[in-house]
């Protein structure tokens, strides 16, 4: 009886500390990005500049996906998560300081680096701790790492508000992430790596048995970055609604998407992981279409919530699921499977900007209504996987 209630205390402490390491993640990045005007200001840079600029980030972040597979294939994903968190704080205090863009390039480049290494090593974490538990919780985790971004978000626009420089906004920030970070590592789960009985190269695409996977999160990820980048645009250049409710658009899209991570584990120990991916898929496909096909402030904004909510769990179930498996390395795993979702985070967003440009925003969001389709068609597929799994 003792027992069971110290290792019960022991699972609630390991999930405390690695929902700590997300909301790490959530509030660093969302800091950065809430300074971004004020940084392009500061070094006189035009929106062309800047936006080739901002690609160091993403070429930071896949570059070093092989580099992170390969490490937490032979270290502890705690050790890896101190190691992400520790130089992802100090990069975050160095943007506000430079004064060229080269330099910031250069900074950013380490940014999407340190980023990858924290957020890969986190969601191994919770892999690991999620087996201490009868019940789902992975979802809650990215949950916790939306609420992190509203909160960076908030805060930036009270920096800004009050005129405080993005030096200073962003050193402070990273210096009490820092303190967090020092004083929950000891806290997280103490767990060994996996070794793999057949030695991979440092980048490797996911298994046949995880393709499925990969695509689901890759459509997935795509859908969540195109409604970052122009669920706002969409609101203004379609809807035809004004700044205001353009951002307000985006804002409704966030809450219901952090709402359905709230509510997700939930959902998952009443239906199960395969049907709430169902679900997930036929709820992006419903919103997309609904927002293309009624292209008004009310219709449109449902289909936004749909959206939301159908992208809301996909990504963190896949990764719960992926990490099953008791013969493979869950660092690992999930490097080879983010290799392919981030690349429809990263490429597809683009491309929705060339369609718009050849016909409309409307024909692109309708043509993107596929990943919903997508995922509907293949996660039936996922439902012996998840059994021979477990």
């Amino acid at each position: 009886m003792l027992a069971d209630i110290h290792n019960e205390a022991a699972a609630r402490e390991y999930r405390i500390a690695t929902s700590v390491f997300f909301f790490i993640s959530g509030l660093g990045y969302s800091s950065w990005a809430s300074r971004i005007p004020s940084i392009q200001h500061q070094l006189h840079l035009n929106d062309a500049q800047l936006g080739g600029i901002l690609f160091a980030l993403p070429i930071g972040l896949m570059l070093t996906m092989p580099v992170t597979g390969l490490l937490l294939g032979n270290y502890s994903s705690r050790k890896i998560m101190i190691l992400g968190a520790m130089a992802f704080n100090v990069v975050l205090s160095l943007p506000g300081f430079t004064t060229s863009a080269w330099q910031l390039a250069l900074i950013l480049f380490c940014f999407g680096s340190t980023r990858n290494l924290l957020n890969l090593s986190a969601n191994a974490q919770a892999v690991q701790v999620q087996r201490l538990f009868p019940r789902s919780i992975m979802t809650t985790f990215h949950g916790i790492w939306s609420i992190a971004g509203c909160t960076g978000a908030a805060i930036g626009y009270l920096m800004v508000s009050m005129n405080v420089a993005p030096s200073w906004h962003l050193f402070t920030v990273s210096l009490l992430l820092l303190v967090f970070t020092i004083y929950y590592y000891p806290k997280t789960y103490p767990d060994e790596p996996v070794k793999q009985l057949v030695k991979k190269p440092a980048f490797s695409l996911p298994d046949k048995s995880l393709l499925r996977y990969s695509l689901i999160c890759f459509a997935c990820m795509a859908t969540e970055n195109v409604m970052y980048d122009w669920s706002s645009l969409y609101f203004e250049k379609i809807v035809g609604s004004g700044k205001a409710v353009s951002v307000a658009a985006f804002a409704i899209y966030m809450a219901a998407m952090t709402t359905g991570r709230f509510a997700g584990d939930k959902l998952v120990k009443r239906w199960g992981i395969q049907p709430i991916l169902l679900y997930s898929g036929w709820l992006i496909l419903i919103g997309l279409l609904l927002s293309a096909a009624l292209p008004y402030a009310v219709t449109a904004g449902i289909g936004f919530i749909f959206t939301g909510l159908g992208v809301a769990c996909v990504v963190p179930l896949i990764f719960s699921l992926a990490g099953k498996s008791k013969n493979t390395n869950s660092g690992q795993t999930l490097a080879a499977i983010s290799t392919i979702g981030y690349l429809g985070f990263l490429l597809v967003p683009p491309f929705i900007g060339f369609i718009a440009q050849a016909t409309s925003l409307r024909v692109a969001f309708t043509l993107m209504a596929i990943c919903g389709a997508m995922i509907v068609l293949m996660a039936p597929g996922l439902k012996k996987v998840e059994k021979s799994s477990t």
